[in-house]
């Protein structure tokens, strides 16, 4: 608190982070609790504790004037919930060391009913830490800008060696995105829908609005592979076990996108529809397609009877778009290795294989596993497992390379 004005250390900054799940993350933090434990987390958290104390006092001073007072007020209010998660923390770690003492001396037969309480006790105040801990490290780590944000989620099928495994596949993954949307309570609105001959899809398109939208899809984004034996054609009678892939982008769409278009930079074509429910298909031609000429970008629209409602759609959705190639630009010149998938194309590497076979379904970027197949695909409750775990990790990670850089700095390296 220097001539009237306070510096507080910064939270962390998530612009400055690559969640690129690597194996150090998983290696060294397999969960929140665990991280918890690292020493350096400890010295951090008892640094912004011993601030919170001093900003409450200076708060209590007469001297302060009005913009003193907003900027220890502000500082306060960012403080305190981390302060009070904190010590809740500590006191369940407290808790579980005196149940731990407890235990060690309940060895005699008599003593086993109250050996058993204890230990069921130990149990519930380890899930208690483990859900502290998560709630603690979601507060240092602030919500990024778009997090939100409504999105555009586009779906492509990939190619096979046989069979039209990606197609059918690429199917099923949309309708688990808008069965997820449904129990999630968020807005499903279907922008472009491309069927193949056999009920497949080969490309599809939505507009899903809500709460938190883009924070919970946003790790969706990437290659996704499917291998499963073909349920009909010539390749389902060899048993074989085909492997194909299908993409998905996920685009944030802030309410306002800035991004101003020459009307000149664009070519515009109507077609027919051919949507996925069969209404007004082939009657007139309402759907729209536009091509930003500069970039070569495309989008489709034809969810809608008006060809001017389906234009409105489309522009709104290509300057999402080129607004993305700008944020993927400034990313790529803040940190050349980021490898978070902010609606990129970052689809190169696969991030998740859905095993039919063996009815397994496997996160690459955290090693995780979850059984039943049909259970994710549902897009409800087990789909929304695994996308917390991938936002736990996310994270985790967040935090422990704060650290580490903070350590680094400390360290003079």
């Amino acid at each position: 608190h220097n001539h009237g004005f306070w510096s507080p250390k910064p939270l962390l900054d998530t612009a400055r982070f690559t969640l690129s799940f690597n194996s150090r993350c998983r290696k060294n933090h397999q969960d929140s609790q665990a991280l918890w434990k690292h020493e350096a987390v400890q010295k951090y958290l008892e640094t912004l504790s011993k601030e919170y104390q001093q900003v409450s006092r200076l708060l209590s001073a007469d001297s302060l004037n009005d913009f003193e007072q907003r900027t220890l007020r502000r500082r306060c209010a960012d403080l305190s919930p981390i302060a009070a998660a904190f010590q809740e923390i500590k006191e369940a770690e407290r808790e579980v060391r005196e149940l731990e003492a407890m235990c060690t001396e309940l060895d005699s037969k008599d003593e086993k009913q109250l050996l058993e309480l204890a230990l069921e006790e130990k149990e519930s105040l380890d899930k208690k830490m483990n859900v502290l801990c998560r709630k603690l490290f979601q507060l240092l780590v602030p919500k990024e800008k778009y997090d939100r944000s409504p999105v555009i989620l586009e779906v492509t099928a990939g190619r096979t060696t046989g069979g039209d495994i990606c197609q059918q596949f690429t199917k099923e993954m949309f309708e688990m995105y808008q069965n997820y949307a449904d129990y999630k309570h968020w807005t499903f609105d279907i922008v472009n829908y491309t069927p193949a001959e056999i009920g497949g899809l080969h490309h599809a398109a939505a507009h899903i609005s809500g709460e938190n939208v883009y924070r919970h899809l946003k790790y969706e984004g990437g290659t996704h592979r499917v291998q499963r034996i073909p349920e009909t054609g010539m390749s389902s009678r060899m048993q074989r076990i085909h492997t194909g892939t299908m993409s998905v982008i996920v685009l944030p769409q802030p309410e306002e996108v800035d991004v101003k278009v020459d009307p000149k930079d664009l070519r515009i074509d109507t077609f027919r529809a051919r949507g996925a429910g069969g209404q007004h298909v082939n009657k007139t031609d309402s759907a729209v397609r536009i091509v930003h000429l500069p970039t070569g970008l495309a989008v489709e629209c034809q969810q809608e009877r008006s060809q001017q409602m389906n234009k409105e759609i489309a522009l709104r959705t290509l300057r999402a778009k080129l607004y993305q190639q700008i944020v993927d630009k400034q990313l790529s010149q803040e940190q050349s290795a980021r490898k978070l998938q902010l609606g990129t194309r970052a689809q190169s590497e696969r991030i998740r294989t859905y095993n039919f076979t063996q009815d397994r379904v496997t996160d690459h970027r955290i090693s995780y596993d979850a059984r039943n197949i049909k259970e994710i695909l549902s897009g409800k409750e087990a789909l929304d497992k695994l996308i917390n775990r991938l936002l736990e990790f996310a994270e985790i990670e967040a935090v422990t390379q704060y650290l580490e850089n903070l350590q680094t700095l400390e360290g003079g390296g």
